[in-house]
């Protein structure tokens, strides 16, 4: 009985994310308007043929809605799978050998004292034509210390174990023991660590579009939506609070899909770190 229950919850957590995921990929075949054409007046309220209204120059907020979320995911997808699979394999290597392991945790300790936002900062001034990549590259920079400092504090028991040692006895290489014998085994902490890395990303890369770094207007983006129209947001509140809902769905979402899928002491374990 257990066996058919839990693919049932397990399916429930998921397919909000997986059908949020799937309607921000999409939406820009299912826009009714294209994003940059006047369809009413600007902050004008929720009517006809713009069902949420108008933003500052009176396109559709909707149109603009269901284009903004493809560059978003892409760009956290991007940044979590390049961190998650960074971390995996430095934090295989730095649990196998200590003195990597150290020279980890002590960049670790350097990279969490550097908020990502001022990271970000710094890395745009120093590439002022970098646009989205520019934040993607620093929020994976900014990521990996801390990812791969959770991978080999994971990792190191592992590392101890007597197939860990059989394997080394055997005189198998380095990168051999570490993504055959080690790596298989740290599939639930890995998985939980992307679903955290996901959100992350989608929240440094919200906040950097919110302060005009990456995407510049008049890209439909959902954190440029909330600062293109919060003057007018008492004019019409949608064209704010439909992109910072679908911002918090997001990530909410995602969160508790990565979260079903993984066990729940490989959540513990990377939560708790």
């Amino acid at each position: 009985m257990t066996v058919t229950v839990v693919p049932r919850r397990v399916l429930k957590r998921i397919a909000p994310g997986l059908l949020l995921v799937l309607l921000a990929l999409t939406g820009p075949w299912l826009a009714p308007h294209p994003i940059d054409t006047p369809v009413t007046a600007p902050y004008a309220p929720a009517g006809d043929g713009a069902p949420l209204g108008g933003d500052q120059l009176g396109r559709d907020v909707v149109s603009r809605l269901l284009h903004g979320g493809t560059a978003l995911i892409g760009s956290a997808l991007l940044v979590a799978l390049a961190v998650t699979a960074l971390a995996a394999l430095l934090g295989c290597f730095a649990a196998l050998r200590p003195a990597l392991g150290r020279a980890v945790e002590r960049t670790a300790d350097v990279a969490i004292l550097l908020p990502p936002v001022l990271g970000i900062m710094l890395i745009a001034l120093a590439w002022p034509d970098g646009g989205r990549l520019a934040v993607n590259a620093a929020a994976i920079v900014l990521g990996v210390p801390y990812a791969v400092r959770l991978v080999a504090g994971a990792a190191a028991p592992l590392a101890q174990s007597g197939y860990v040692e059989a394997a080394t006895a055997r005189g198998e290489r380095l990168w051999y023991v570490a993504l055959r014998e080690l790596l298989p085994n740290l599939r639930a902490t890995v998985l939980a660590l992307f679903g955290l890395r996901f959100v992350e990303a989608v929240y440094v890369i919200s906040v950097a579009g919110f302060l005009q770094i990456g995407s510049q207007p008049p890209a439909a983006d959902w954190a440029l939506m909330i600062r293109e129209n919060a003057p007018g947001i008492l004019l019409n509140p949608w064209a704010v609070v439909a992109p910072g809902l679908a911002i918090a769905l997001l990530a909410i979402s995602v969160n508790l899909a990565s979260s079903s899928l993984a066990p729940r002491s490989a959540r513990k374990a990377v939560t708790a770190s």
